[in-house]
């Protein structure tokens, strides 16, 4: 795999469990944690829950978010030591701006 290839999958591995935190399911504290095993939901799926659909503007700005967090952190690294992991940094961040500048010219054309 090529260095390249490697950055735009370590930026979009990290942004899409970003979404995908986003879409869960806040916690109810109302609902017991433990109760009798009779008392459990019985079944394939009866425990799961619906996930939060995000709309375009939230996906937006989850994916800015995660850019302008490798922004920083690149920026936090000025030790020559960390110069490749601030590179890094700066290339993921920059896929994921192309990636938006993209999505947006889209959404403004259609």
């Amino acid at each position: 795999m090529r260095a390249r290839d490697k950055v735009v999958v370590s930026a979009l591995r990290g942004t899409l469990s970003a979404l995908d935190n986003a879409e869960a399911v806040p916690v109810d504290g109302s609902v017991p944690h433990a109760a009798a095993l009779e008392a459990s939901p019985v079944g394939a799926g009866a425990t799961e829950a619906a996930r939060r659909e995000l709309g375009e503007r939230e996906v937006v700005e989850i994916v800015r978010a995660e850019a302008a967090e490798r922004l920083e952190a690149a920026a936090r690294l000025t030790a020559p030591a960390h110069a490749d992991r601030a590179e890094r940094l700066r290339a993921e961040a920059a896929v994921l701006l192309r990636f938006l500048d993209g999505a947006e010219g889209t959404a403004e054309g259609a």
